[in-house]
């Protein structure tokens, strides 16, 4: 049994550190060549009198996501999972939905959003590269807020994610929807 569980542990992949990222233009073209990583945090979402909290997670592999939102009053655990131009719901009664615009699907069902397209860029503190974008860094190279997709992206805290510093507290905002995320755990891949 010992042997099976050593085995199992093996396929795992380590995890890695990050390069130096001394500027912006540098912390820019390295996080947005990453294909391989993981964030686990929080999440709170507030749209109009509705909102709720929970634990919010994201693996992404190359092109394809897996993200869950587990614990929002009244829905449990979301999956939202994807690759391309294909997005998937998964409710909290394993009920699957391919969701035809990720964000319009999300307010209809649930009343909320979030920037599923943007989002893996956002959580790495750079601008999604499909969309225009005004940003404003910091002295140190890193972003600081960003205009973009009609939503204004606040970063307000960094900590030590993959030996660099990476986005800790992180705020989108659009007309009908605040989403604040708290990224309490990073971790990089081999690409």
């Amino acid at each position: 049994m010992a042997l099976l569980v050593l085995a199992g542990c093996a396929t795992l992949p380590a995890s890695i550190q990050l390069p130096a990222m001394d500027t912006w233009e540098t912390r820019n073209a390295v996080l947005g060549a990453l294909r391989n990583w993981q964030f686990r945090g929080r999440i709170a979402v507030k749209a109009g009198d509705e909102g709720f909290n929970g634990r919010f997670d994201w693996a992404q592999q190359g092109d394809a996501f897996d993200a869950s939102v587990g614990g929002p009053l009244g829905i449990g655990t979301v999956r939202i999972d994807g690759e391309g131009d294909t997005v998937r719901l998964t409710d909290k009664d394993g009920t699957e939905t391919r969701l035809e615009n990720a964000e319009t699907d999300l307010y209809w069902r649930y009343g909320w959003t979030i920037p599923v397209t943007s989002l893996r860029y956002w959580a790495l503190g750079i601008p999604d590269p499909a969309v225009s974008a005004e940003t404003e860094v910091d002295e140190k190279g890193r972003l600081r807020r960003l205009e973009q997709g009609g939503w204004t992206v606040t970063i307000s805290r960094y900590a030590e994610g993959g030996g660099r510093q990476m986005p800790r507290i992180l705020t989108a905002t659009n007309p009908d929807t605040r989403v604040r995320m708290v990224i309490d755990r990073w971790s990089f891949f081999e690409n």
